[in-house]
């Protein structure tokens, strides 16, 4: 899969984890697991991006003495989850064109 479009289904994925409850890196890589593949190392990178994207907002709450920083899903994030929704509605009719067409089997 182009690289690209990995990212920005995995960004989406993201912001979807955090659409019902606020969580932190451990949790969402916890929620999101059985769906895809994602690691630390390729979360916060990717958090990171989309605070500062204005789609998330951080805060922290001490957990066992120890501040844990908590991400929630902003307005622009939700509007962006919709956007993505809209845009992948042409992507699948492409696919669909492209299957009917050039599928072998």
């Amino acid at each position: 899969m182009d690289s690209q479009l990995k990212r920005g289904i995995i960004d989406i994925c993201v912001l979807c984890a955090l659409k019902k409850d606020d969580s932190y890196g451990y949790k969402i890589i916890k929620d999101l697991s059985p769906h895809i593949e994602i690691t630390e190392s390729t979360l916060y990178p990717i958090l990171k991006r989309l605070e500062n994207a204005g789609y998330v907002r951080t805060y922290k709450v001490e957990h066992n003495g120890r501040l844990r920083k908590y991400y929630s899903i902003s307005e622009t994030g939700n509007n962006r989850i919709s956007e993505f929704v809209e845009e992948w509605k042409s992507v699948v009719k492409a696919y669909d064109y492209i299957k009917g067409v050039c599928d072998d089997g």
